[in-house]
């Protein structure tokens, strides 16, 4: 059946926010003890304002609250939405459970997957021989204003929340991610990160999670694994994989742990590469060390640098969304925002893909902001900008049309006279 559009066009806000199903928050409300909330300002109106605030970089309770009052009427239409006042919404993020937003952030991601099963953008630096699911695991710190955020303190003068994830990058989409005070050490989250990866899949990190125990787990699951080797990791050579430097590999072992501590954790054979790696336009000597043998030792190097994607992605999310300027102080409120900020990200890399949007994620989302409450088809919008063939264009003159040959001459191009 051919897709007809809607004859009333409702705005970009209203048009991102209806990718979420009707039924979806309603239910989650009913299963995280929303019920007592006020009629006002459902759990609809708040995730909507929380989306807007997300959209707009809206640095206050204030600039989100009036806005939104002064386009309540588009609000409305956005399946009844209400608008918030200060108080309102500040009690909210306080009390509410971020729980919800958390559900409904991996529900959507999840009913996006099905609906559009091509959904993902294959990270460009993997190598493609690669037919398993390959993750990247990593951390980043968000900073904090610490004489406000006590729950938060991370060190003397500094408070900071942490975002841990684990990265499909063959999508490029989040697969498991936890928010919480960055005073835990990224190795005590290792096992919630990898508890689901299953036989086969391929698992990169840094040398921050690095927990032998850990590990040896992982190897008995039949799952593959690369990161970092310590600096002061102490081991034993027990066979040399490679004679020789060849290219950019310098070393090739198999090896054991030394340490008693270590061996007791960690008892089979690691596998260590060391080799030359390109960064910041530099070779740089780095060593890896992986459970895998059969692979190419050049392989485990590629692998490795492929983990820099989940970088990639904390830089989209940082420079793009608003996960600097805060609407709350307490723990609750920072959760949701930052759920908020993912559950965002994901919808517009969903409008990106099914539109063919040939731009980077900046400029879509700094167009988007553009045209908010602007009553257009978002889908057509994204499908034309920037093209050649795109819609018309209003000139600041009408533009001259000649008869072959009649053109008039063009000054400053080599063989004119």
């Amino acid at each position: 059946m051919k897709f007809k559009p809607a004859k009333v066009i409702g705005s970009v806000l209203g048009q991102l926010c209806k990718l979420i199903p009707g039924h979806l928050v309603a239910n989650l409300c009913a299963q995280h003890h929303h019920g007592s909330q006020p009629r006002t300002f459902s759990s609809w109106s708040h995730v909507v304002s929380l989306l807007y605030a997300q959209l707009t970089h809206s640095i206050s309770l204030n600039d989100v609250c009036d806005s939104l009052r002064h386009h309540a009427g588009a609000l409305a239409a956005i399946r009844g939405a209400t608008p918030p006042a200060r108080n309102t919404l500040s009690h909210a993020n306080k009390n509410r459970d971020s729980d919800l937003m958390e559900t409904l952030f991996w529900k959507m991601l999840d009913h996006l997957q099905h609906r559009h099963p091509g959904f993902g953008l294959r990270y460009e630096g993997l190598p493609r021989r690669f037919r398993r699911a390959i993750y990247a695991i990593d951390s980043s710190t968000i900073a904090l204003v610490a004489n406000c955020m006590s729950w938060a303190k991370h060190r003397q003068r500094k408070a900071a929340a942490k975002l841990h994830l684990r990265l499909n990058l063959q999508t490029f989409l989040p697969a498991f991610a936890i928010i919480e005070e960055a005073s835990h050490h990224d190795d005590s989250r290792s096992r919630a990160l990898c508890a689901s990866l299953k036989d086969g899949e391929i698992a990169l990190f840094d040398k921050a999670y690095i927990n032998f125990a850990h590990l040896w787990e992982l190897t008995g699951r039949g799952i593959f694994w690369v990161t970092r080797a310590k600096d002061n990791m102490s081991y034993r050579v027990t066979r040399k994989l490679q004679a020789r430097p060849q290219g950019k590999v310098l070393r090739d072992d198999l090896i054991v742990l030394k340490g008693a501590r270590s061996l007791s954790q960690h008892p089979g054979p690691l596998r260590r590469v060391e080799m030359l790696v390109e960064l910041d336009g530099k070779e740089v000597r780095m060593a890896f060390i992986t459970n895998q043998t059969e692979w190419a030792a050049s392989t485990v190097g590629e692998l490795y640098q492929s983990r820099w994607g989940i970088e990639v992605f904390f830089k989209q999310i940082k420079q793009t969304l608003c996960i600097c300027d805060f609407l709350g102080h307490s723990k609750n409120a920072i959760r949701w925002q930052l759920w908020a900020a993912l559950l965002l990200y994901v919808l517009l890399r969903f409008l990106a893909q099914v539109s063919g949007w040939p731009h980077s994620f900046t400029r879509l989302f700094t167009m988007i902001r553009g045209v908010t409450w602007s009553r257009v088809d978002l889908l057509r919008l994204l499908a034309f900008y920037g093209t050649a063939g795109g819609p018309w264009k209003m000139r600041a003159s009408p533009q001259s049309v000649y008869l072959p040959g009649l053109e008039p001459p063009v000054y400053g191009t080599a063989g004119v006279a």
